[in-house]
């Protein structure tokens, strides 16, 4: 696990304008892995520059999985929604996604209403601004102004005007050092949810065995796979190639595969919808 501080974010940042590369990925480097090997260093500068190659829209996350909040939600629904998602920052709207109004912050939440405060509640008062950006926007450029800016949370807006998905600071970073845990994150646990009877969301690296477990469906009709022990590798291997977010895949039982969440590297998360019955 890397630990990312300011200084550390400060040299990103001073990595991705500098001419001379060698010299500030070395310094990049050094500040993020001081206890990594040679070799993952090296992968460090390498996906340091690949942040200029990358757009939104090729890692936000979709609309359809952004937790928000209404503009009208209360001081109760609202602290409930902070305790069940465990995030730091969440969106707000009105009316609907693609009007949104700002971001509200843990910190201000719980500093003026939490520790007893009687203080009468008032999301307007606590609202933070959002960055919004064409999904054609540079993770370079997107990552400079959440540092000029201090904003840590954009909206993707596509060319009407409406939500296309969102991007976080942790998002970007994660394009650099990969998957960054924080203390709410169980380490090698990776979720499935069965939002509806027969589809589930799934995380891409949940190995089969513990689909299997949990849902009772067995994605590999009893056969053993020597090439991928996870759901994404299975997905992988069906088209033999990375999908992109939104694509869907289909296995020759005609359960399908959805790709909620990809880069160039690797599928993050899917949606997967059962046809099958499951092991009784």
């Amino acid at each position: 696990m890397i630990n990312i501080t300011k200084k550390n974010f400060a040299n990103i940042l001073s990595f991705l304008g500098k001419k001379n590369s060698e010299t500030a990925s070395a310094s990049l480097s050094e500040n993020l892995l001081m206890n990594q090997n040679r070799h993952n260093i090296d992968d460090i500068g390498v996906n340091v520059k690949n942040l200029r190659d990358l757009r939104l829209q090729d890692i936000a996350i979709p609309k359809s999985d952004i937790t928000a909040i209404s503009e009208d939600i209360t001081k109760n629904k609202l602290a409930l929604k902070f305790k069940e998602t465990t995030f730091t920052r969440i969106p707000v709207y009105s009316d609907t996604l693609d009007n949104p109004v700002g971001l509200v912050h843990f910190k201000d939440f719980a500093l003026r209403h939490g520790f007893g405060a009687s203080k009468t509640f008032s999301l307007k008062k606590i609202l933070r601004p959002l960055i919004y950006a064409p999904p054609s926007m540079r993770l370079d450029k997107l990552m400079q102004k959440m540092q000029n800016e201090r904003i840590f949370m954009a909206l993707v807006i596509d060319e009407y005007g409406g939500v296309d998905g969102m991007v976080t600071i942790e998002d970007l970073l994660e394009q650099i050092v990969g998957d960054i845990f924080d203390e709410h994150d169980e380490e090698e646990t990776y979720q499935c949810i069965e939002q509806k009877p027969g589809v589930f969301m799934v995380d891409a690296r949940l190995e089969l065995q513990d689909f299997l477990s949990q849902t009772g469906v067995d994605l590999l009709g009893g056969q053993i796979s020597e090439e991928y022990d996870t759901i994404g590798g299975l997905v992988f291997n069906l088209i033999d190639r990375i999908p992109i977010r939104g694509e869907i895949v289909r296995d020759q039982n005609s359960n399908e595969f959805t790709v909620v969440e990809a880069d160039l590297r690797r599928i993050k998360k899917l949606r997967v919808s059962v046809k099958i019955k499951r092991v009784t």
